[in-house]
């Protein structure tokens, strides 16, 4: 799995998804730091990374432009720190490998994890 982190993440968690056997890039090395979320998601997805975000925006933008792809991984936590929540992440990763492949957006938090595929709406909406 290719995972791009978005600004609001540090660019720590870089060597700790290469220690896991991830790939990872952090946008600050890529693009504009004040480039907007969909110029984001937009390299994420023509280049085939998952989008690793603290920002509640990009589950929006997956909803609002109904988009198949890519997965986004949010994390919902008040300590985003790799050392913090690494434990939990990456028994998450583990365990979501098939749905993040299919199109996906993760919730991650200390408690529970949520998973949505892809597209968010649905004919109902």
């Amino acid at each position: 799995m290719k995972i791009l982190l978005d600004m609001n993440l540090s660019p720590a968690w870089v060597p700790f998804f290469k220690k896991h056997g991830y790939e990872a890039k952090h946008w600050s090395t890529i693009g504009s730091a004040s480039a907007p979320d969909a110029e984001v998601m937009e390299w994420a997805r023509k280049n085939g990374y998952v989008v690793f975000t603290h920002d509640l925006d990009f589950g929006s933008l997956l909803y609002v432009t109904n988009a198949s792809s890519p997965s986004v991984i949010q994390l919902r936590c008040e300590d985003v720190r790799p050392q913090s929540v690494a434990e939990i992440l990456i028994r998450a990763l583990e365990r979501v490998q098939e749905e993040i492949n299919r199109g996906a957006l993760i919730i991650i938090d200390v408690k529970k994890n949520r998973i949505r595929l892809l597209p968010l709406r649905g004919r109902d909406d």
